[in-house]
């Protein structure tokens, strides 16, 4: 699956047949953020009009913008699979994060 994204916020895009649209939302923020479009293009510039909007919205009540993600993950995992991961970082000259990281990157664009 592939995401839309502007500005370090991503789209949760849906075609409602109802509608006769695609709607969008805002994802990984607790703040409600819609748009939607009848086209693929349209419904791009009115994400990124959403963001734009929600940026400066924010700017003017003095109010810091909801982040996605902080960029910090911790895991449980079984001790075999963390000596495994361990192992395979190690071998690849990376640390734990490094190789996760891009392990979690690739998984993430299938």
């Amino acid at each position: 699956m592939k995401t839309m994204k502007y500005k370090s916020y991503s789209a949760r895009i849906e075609y409602s047949d109802e509608d006769g649209c695609f709607i969008g939302h805002i994802a990984g923020i607790e703040d409600i953020i819609g748009f939607h479009g009848e086209s693929v293009s349209e419904v791009r510039g009115a994400f990124e009009e959403a963001v734009d909007d929600y940026l400066e919205t924010c700017e003017k009540l003095n109010r810091s913008p909801q982040k996605s993600y902080s960029g910090k993950l911790m895991l449980r995992i079984p001790s075999e699979v963390h000596a495994a991961v361990a192992t395979a970082a190690k071998v690849s000259g990376k640390s734990i994060n490094q190789w996760a990281a891009e392990k979690l990157a690739h998984a993430a664009d299938e």
